[in-house]
């Protein structure tokens, strides 16, 4: 009689065990994708921050992505003065890759 409330009652996982068979249920254990029933929801797992673009570039206040232009590590010797000074500004970008730059390091494009 106990056994069938439970089995209608929720989630369940059956473990083999020799030539028992256990049974456990999921709920309020706080696994991922299984709610419970005082939860408001299915909780999802947190997104990683890629660091390596969060190295390189910073998200202005507006939510635009600020970066370093390219050409200013080497190979300077021939590049002229003014080439070189032009490199050093930052450029601020709004397209369709810089939202997916600022998805990965936790912002909201």
């Amino acid at each position: 009689m106990r056994g069938e409330q439970a089995v209608t009652g929720g989630f369940f996982f059956l473990l083999p065990c020799g030539n028992l068979v256990i049974a456990f249920s999921a709920r309020g254990r706080g696994l991922p994708g299984v709610a419970d029933s005082g939860t408001k929801g299915v909780t999802m797992p947190k997104m990683k921050t890629h660091k390596a673009s969060k190295k390189r570039f910073r998200v202005t206040a507006s939510g635009l992505l600020k970066r370093q232009q390219a050409g200013k590590k080497h190979l300077l010797s021939h590049k002229t003065g003014k080439r070189k000074r032009q490199l050093r500004l930052s450029i601020i970008d709004s397209g369709k890759l810089s939202r997916t730059y600022i998805e990965v390091m936790g912002g909201h494009a």
